[in-house]
């Protein structure tokens, strides 16, 4: 059954937020550092002293309207929900929401929730047709061309910034954030996948 635009929107909201809590109450509150194109703006900012805004937005736009081109409008209008509700959720929680979670004692418990929240927020985004940014389209377009899973695609691209953040950050954050993406890509690997097999599944039975 065909998902309806509104059960989209929803779902799509819904994977915002959770990136959106994730992101702030347990990488930030426990510096836990960046992959993606986040994690590259920042590196402009540590070695050149370059906006991260300013390269957010050189990065992402060129990629967003490619993918305009190639997916539709139906497309866009998904990515600016979801571009757009998370900076809203982010901002919610880094305004007025009271909760710390402090895992500093426990790291890998940090590095675990991260991992999970992110992914599966992440993967409900991809999975109703919409993108956070820039890298998640490019992840998209590289795992249709080359077969490989939109998880697999996320954390290659993750693992490479992060080993250049070893030049700016200290070596133990990065080898959390490091674990904590490579969950992460499993995470949305299963997300967004998960739908797409069990139709596939539903077909195969029906036609045998």
């Amino acid at each position: 059954m065909r998902t309806k635009p509104y059960q989209q929107t929803f779902m799509i909201l819904l994977g915002t937020f959770l990136l959106a809590f994730s992101y702030y109450h347990i990488n930030f509150q426990n510096n836990l550092s960046e992959g993606g194109f986040v994690g590259l703006s920042l590196l402009g900012k540590y070695a050149f002293d370059w906006s991260p805004s300013i390269t957010m937005l050189v990065l992402d736009i060129p990629i967003i309207l490619v993918a305009m081109m190639i997916k539709g409008r139906t497309f866009l209008i998904n990515t600016i929900v979801a571009a757009t509700s998370f900076s809203f959720f982010y901002e919610l929680c880094e305004r007025f929401s009271p909760l710390v979670f402090d895992f500093s004692n426990a790291m890998l418990l940090a590095v675990v929730l991260s991992g999970i929240s992110t992914g599966f927020g992440l993967g409900l985004v991809l999975r109703f047709g919409g993108a956070t940014g820039g890298d998640d389209i490019l992840s998209l377009f590289i795992s249709k061309w080359t077969g490989m899973s939109v998880g697999t695609v996320l954390l290659i691209f993750d693992v490479l910034v992060l080993m250049l953040s070893l030049f700016f950050l200290p070596v133990p954050q990065v080898l959390y954030t490091l674990l904590a993406v490579s969950i992460a890509g499993k995470v949305v690997t299963w997300t967004y996948e998960y739908g797409t097999k069990e139709k596939q599944t539903k077909l195969a039975h029906s036609a045998a």
